[in-house]
């Protein structure tokens, strides 16, 4: 069964890996597509991000939606052939935070393509994967691309929910990758009333118009583009950060409203804080990290038609070319 494996920063192979037995509860799966997320490209360009580092060859991959192949003993409700798409989130069930309704921060969390614990846990990015029945959630209706969606669409839902009542607020995105794109999308969905971009891309900017932001700004040409709105101690109630780099948090900062929220989603290593202006203003600085029940939540709201993720899927490859995609990306 072939793979992706990442060695070390640059070093990407298709090599095999061995098939897995199928066990109770559990669904023999056939990839049907995968989406490379930026902690992905952080392996393939820096072999890791901040103090999480590459320590053995992992094989990629938490973004993904499947095909049914073989049903385990004691699974209802799937069928061969169906498409699924397919939660990396496989948190514990019996640790002190999953017993208190945070799974997400399971300390013996098993999260697909992950080099935070040692030995690393591996990805998805294979030919075939066994995975328990109740990370699966029906896709019917769907595309394999959209399906693949549904992890980073539960992740901005996650970080939408952090940030509380959205209904007539001021929202701020830094950053316009996919993560950017569909914090816009969930934002509106929770009824923001105004939603500015930000971005160093006119190509992601112009993405960013088109699935929903009012204002599009590109801070490379306009390094001042923000300075309107911080009159008066700011103009937005709520920012998404999602570059993880300490001059975009900056300048949001300054256009936030007191008492405003900051949702952190960049994940770009440590960095400094002004806060001083976090102080002042009173500002709630609030981290949201992964997600586990909004996940089959996103596959529904993309069934519905309500939250539309055709447009963020620009390119695709075959696994033959898989360092073609990470290029792309």
């Amino acid at each position: 069964m072939k793979s992706i494996v990442i060695h070390n920063a640059r070093d990407l192979r298709i090599e095999s890996f061995p098939a897995e037995s199928l066990g109770t509860g559990q669904l023999r799966l056939r990839l049907a597509t995968g989406g490379v997320c930026g902690s992905d490209l952080h392996y393939y360009n820096h072999g890791g991000f901040g103090a999480v580092r590459l320590r053995e060859p992992m094989v990629l991959g938490h973004e993904v939606s499947a095909y049914v192949a073989e049903l385990g003993a004691g699974v209802t409700g799937f069928s061969v052939g169906q498409l699924v798409s397919v939660s990396p989130s496989r948190p514990c069930s019996a640790c002190a935070y999953c017993l208190e309704g945070l799974p997400n921060q399971c300390l013996n969390m098993r999260f697909y393509g992950s080099a935070m614990p040692f030995p690393h846990i591996q990805g998805a990015f294979r030919e075939e994967l066994i995975a328990d029945a109740s990370q699966c959630v029906d896709a019917t209706g769907l595309s394999a691309g959209e399906a693949a969606m549904a992890e980073p669409l539960a992740v901005t839902l996650h970080a939408t929910a952090r940030a509380g009542q959205m209904m007539g607020k001021r929202v701020l995105v830094t950053g316009c990758g996919p993560i950017g794109v569909l914090s816009i999308l969930c934002a509106r969905r929770a009824g923001a009333a105004e939603i500015v971009a930000t971005d160093l891309s006119d190509f992601t900017l112009n993405l960013a118009h088109a699935c929903g932001a009012d204002v599009a700004l590109n801070m490379a040409d306009t390094p001042d583009a923000l300075k309107d709105y911080t009159s008066d101690k700011g103009y937005f109630d709520v920012l998404y950060e999602c570059t993880g780099a300490a001059q975009a948090l900056a300048g949001a900062i300054q256009t936030l409203r007191p008492r405003g929220v900051i949702l952190q989603l960049g994940l770009g290593g440590d960095m400094s804080l002004p806060m001083m202006a976090i102080t002042a203003k009173e500002l709630d600085l609030r981290g949201s990290f992964r997600f586990h029940a909004e996940f089959a939540t996103g596959v529904g709201l993309m069934q519905k038609g309500l939250i539309n993720v055709k447009p963020l899927i620009t390119q695709t490859v075959t696994m033959a070319d898989a360092e073609v995609a990470f290029q792309l990306a």
